[in-house]
């Protein structure tokens, strides 16, 4: 019994200690959240409800739009500046994910191939309404501590495709219509194509959670385990998303054809499915673009091919996960993303 004691102890000190590092984690996260994301969205809400509006589309004049790196740097400009505070809070979750969240409790909720584990990975994105690569950097910390494919995707899906913000500044500026359409195509996508993703994993092995843990337990003090964490995030994201922003940024007067009153019909959706899915925008960005282009005499089967490809994935939020998937679910990614649009898009020209 004296042998006992110790042991015991010293799992209850462990217990109480992960019960901290989980705390602190939802701390930070939802003081993060709150100022740069829950309080703008209430006021952005509250403008678009008043304006039918939440602003002019980050696309700017297409007509004047060339292929250059002056091009380039001015969406990057505009691009980073809208998303910058996001990017840098991804950045800083995806780091504490790998060494505040024990890996016991991850695997536990995020760690099977289940439809459970998908499910939890994509309610937990519900709060974070983040874009495509803001969310990548805490997709990537996941995947570091081994969670499911699917729950990792889930995750990194779900923030900008059922956005809640988004949906309702939807409402308010497109219509009703758009947002069912969203939603539904969003719902499937976050949940039943992230689930379906694992079976696209090699090795489907049983997973020995006992020695994962084992593996993954940390060594060092926090904050070392941190700065080194935080380090090779910021040394591999930062520069590939850059380069990548300035690279679509460059060539985005190739994925947006001129809009008329003619651009509607079956290839005017692929087109813009395609393009939607390697083109990147910031949070609810696609629907002053979407707003934009039907001005401009845009069809409802193109803009509602936007409505699902625009925020869900895109080029660089692809890079920046390309580590930490394997190859074969990101093509399945990008394959359904890009076939829900165009679906998507057949649906709009039917109720748009």
């Amino acid at each position: 019994m004296s042998q006992l004691r110790p042991t015991l102890h010293e799992q209850h000190s462990s217990n109480t200690k992960a019960l901290w590092f989980i705390v602190s984690f939802l701390v930070i996260a939802i003081v993060g959240l709150l100022y740069i994301k829950w309080w703008p969205y209430y006021q952005k809400g509250m403008l678009a409800a008043d304006t039918h509006s939440i602003g002019t589309s980050i696309l700017g004049d297409q007509s004047s739009a060339t292929l250059s790196w002056k091009s380039a740097w001015d969406y990057a400009q505009v691009y980073f500046s809208s998303v910058w505070k996001a990017a840098i809070l991804g950045i800083l979750l995806g780091s504490l994910v790998q060494v505040l969240l024990p890996t016991q409790w991850l695997l536990k909720w995020l760690g099977k191939t289940s439809f459970g584990s998908t499910f939890i990975g994509g309610l937990a994105s519900v709060p974070g309404m983040m874009c495509t690569c803001c969310s990548a950097p805490v997709a990537v910390g996941l995947r570091k501590k081994n969670v499911s494919v699917g729950a990792a995707l889930a995750f990194w899906i779900g923030n900008p495709t059922i956005n809640p913000a988004t949906l309702v500044f939807m409402t308010f500026v497109l219509s009703w219509k758009f947002t069912l359409i969203r939603l539904f195509f969003g719902l499937i996508l976050t949940f039943g194509i992230s689930y379906l993703a694992n079976r696209f994993v090699k090795d489907k092995q049983p997973v020995d959670i006992d020695q994962i843990i084992t593996d993954t337990e940390p060594t060092g003090n926090f904050l070392s385990r941190w700065l080194k964490s935080l380090g090779s995030m910021v040394l591999y994201i930062v520069p590939a998303y850059v380069l990548s922003v300035l690279l679509i940024g460059a060539a985005r007067v190739w994925l947006f054809p001129q809009v008329d009153s003619s651009t509607n019909g079956l290839i005017a959706i692929v087109i813009f499915a395609i393009a939607g899915m390697l083109f990147v925008i910031p949070t609810a960005a696609e629907i002053p673009i979407i707003q934009t282009f039907m001005s401009l005499g845009l069809g409802g089967g193109p803009a509602a091919a936007l409505l699902l490809t625009l925020p869900a994935i895109s080029l660089p939020s692809l890079i920046l996960v390309a580590k930490s998937f394997p190859k074969r679910v990101l093509l399945f990614v990008v394959a359904s993303v890009v076939i829900l649009g165009v679906i998507s898009g057949l649906v709009g020209m039917v109720l748009l």
